[in-house]
């Protein structure tokens, strides 16, 4: 239960930051949607059928297409001025990076899957949505910018990762994974930091 709530507040969150770049966009209503949807499923959609968990979990359960649909209504009619879109994408998109690192670690681990595929796999997770939201908007990808962006993800679900391995199960490892992601994400955005560049780029 407390996995699964996890996972559709993750796409919900997801969801307003495909929403929030639909407006910023300009995109109507139905573009908007798709990039909600896409936003908030994508990175859950890889994760289930790397995991053999064919239909994917938003297939099979309608919360799972709700919650997106109603995070990209909520922020079409609600969103604020375009000029402070862009600040709500990123803390947005933090949170969902930061949720879903760990519901992806979690549900691989529950599959059975090695500490470091697990790791691996949170972090895709993690990142695949906001991937397809940024190629279908036009934008180049946050994670193949030099902003730090799946390190983050990996070392959320890390923690997740080396806990479970220790055998240590308590309700707040996921909380901290998701905690430190959100820190360290809103940290690199905040002072700048960035994945080395080569020379003279």
């Amino acid at each position: 239960m407390v996995l699964q709530v996890l996972d559709l507040v993750g796409i919900f969150v997801f969801g307003i930051t495909g929403a929030l770049v639909g407006v910023r966009k300009k995109l109507d209503v139905f573009g908007i949607q798709v990039l909600a949807l896409v936003t908030g499923l994508g990175g859950g959609f890889i994760r289930d059928v790397l995991i053999g968990q064919t239909p994917p979990a938003a297939l099979e359960d309608w919360r799972y297409l709700v919650v997106p649909i109603a995070a990209g209504l909520l922020t079409f009619f609600l969103h604020p001025g375009i000029g402070r879109v862009e600040r709500l994408v990123n803390i947005f998109d933090a949170a969902g990076l930061a949720l879903f690192c760990v519901t992806g670690a979690l549900k691989a681990i529950e599959s059975g899957l090695s500490p470091i595929s697990a790791a691996l796999l949170g972090t895709l997770s993690a990142i695949g949505g906001g991937v397809l939201r940024d190629v279908l908007s036009g934008r180049v990808p946050v994670v193949l910018r030099s902003e730090i962006y799946a390190t983050p993800a990996l070392l959320g679900a890390g923690i997740v990762v080396v806990a479970s391995a220790l055998e240590y199960h308590a309700l707040w490892v996921p909380i901290a994974g998701a905690v430190v992601c959100f820190a360290i994400r809103l940290l690199a955005i905040r002072r700048g930091w960035n994945a080395p560049l080569p020379r003279n780029s």
